[in-house]
C-alpha cells in the first residue's frame, strides 16, 4: 500500500513532535516524515496516518510514540568527530583539573555512543594516570533505539578506521569467530560512561553535581531559535563556573540570548 499525508495530518504530527522533542520540522519536511513513517504504519496494518496519530498519542506508555521518533530521528555521528574539542578537552580542561583529579561531562545528544566512547577516549589518553583521576561521563539521547546500540558498545571495524590504530588496541577488543570484524568497548572505558534517556525539552534534568563541560553538538541545528535559546539557558545552569559548552561546527549562539563567553568558534565556558 502507498501512503500519502494530508496537509492536516502532517501539521498534526510536526505540533506534536515539536512540543515533545523541540524538533522544528519546516513544510518542506512533509515528504520526509511520510516515507520514514510509512513501514510502520505497514508493519501496523494502519490505513492511514490519522490512525496511526491516534495510537501514538492513545498509548499510555509511550513506546509508540519514542518509536516514532527513533524513526524521524537522525543519528550521524563518528569516532573522533570535530577533533578540536577533543583536542581543547585535553590540551586546555585536563590540566585546568589536574589538582581535583575529578571530572564531569554530559553528552546530550549521543546518538550510537561514538562521541561518549571518544570522550572516554581522550580522558583516558590525556592524563600519566588514569587510576588516580574520578571520571564520569553522563551519555543522554531521547532514541532509546541508538542508547541500546551504544550502551552495547559494539562496532564494525570500519567505524574506527580514521582512528590510530595503537588507540584502537588499547581501548577496543577484536571479535573472533561469529564477531570477526568488529569491535567492542574494552570495560576500563565503558565503566566511565552512564546511558540514559533525556528529553532535552525537559525542564529539568537528573543531574545532581554542577558539570564540566556539555558535549550539544550538531543537534540545535534541528530546533528554532526560542527553542535554542532555552535549551542553552538550561545547560548554564548545570555547568559550574569555567565549565564549557561544545556546540557542533554547523551551529552558532550568535543569534542566541546567552551568559557564555565565547572562546573560539563552537567552544563556550561560563564565566562565573
Amino acid at each position: 500500500m502507498d501512503y500519502s499525508i494530508t496537509t492536516e495530518e502532517f501539521s498534526r504530527f510536526r505540533q506534536l513532535i515539536y512540543d515533545e522533542s523541540g524538533i522544528s520540522l519546516g513544510d518542506q519536511k512533509q515528504t520526509l516524515l511520510a516515507s520514514r513513517l510509512s513501514k510502520r504504519l505497514r508493519d501496523l496494518g494502519l490505513a492511514t496516518f490519522s490512525e496511526y496519530y491516534a495510537q501514538v498519542t492513545g498509548d499510555p506508555t509511550r513506546e509508540e510514540f519514542t518509536r516514532m521518533l527513533d524513526l524521524i530521528s537522525t543519528n550521524k555521528t563518528d569516532f573522533f568527530r570535530e577533533p578540536k574539542h577533543f583536542d581543547f578537552l585535553r590540551e586546555q580542561i585536563l590540566p585546568s583539573l589536574a589538582g581535583e583529579k575529578r571530572i564531569r561531562i554530559w553528552s546530550s545528544a549521543c546518538s550510537t555512543g561514538e562521541e561518549p566512547y571518544t570522550i572516554a577516549m581522550t580522558l583516558y589518553e590525556g592524563v600519566s594516570d588514569p587510576s588516580q583521576w574520578d571520571f564520569k561521563v553522563l551519555a543522554s539521547d531521547l532514541s532509546t533505539r541508538v542508547l541500546a546500540k551504544a550502551a552495547a558498545g559494539v562496532y564494525d571495524a570500519e567505524r574506527v578506521r580514521d582512528v590510530p590504530p595503537e588507540v584502537v588496541r588499547r581501548h577496543f577488543l577484536r571479535g573472533r569467530g561469529d564477531s570477526e570484524g568488529q569491535l567492542k568497548v574494552k570495560p576500563h572505558l565503558a565503566s566511565m560512561i552512564q546511558f540514559r534517556r533525556l528529553n532535552l525539552m525537559d525542564e529539568r534534568f537528573p543531574i545532581k553535581s554542577p558539570l564540566d563541560l556539555i558535549f550539544c553538538r550538531n543537534v540545535m541545528i534541528y530546533f528554532d531559535r526560542p527553542t535554542q535559546e532555552q535549551l542553552v539557558n538550561k545547560f548554564y545552569r548545570y555547568l559550574k563556573p569555567g565549565g564549557h559548552l561544545f556546540i557542533g561546527h554547523s551551529e552558532s549562539l550568535q543569534w542566541v540570548n546567552h551568559q557564555f563567553k565565547s572562546l573560539a568558534p563552537t567552544i563556550y565556558r561560563k564565566e562565573r
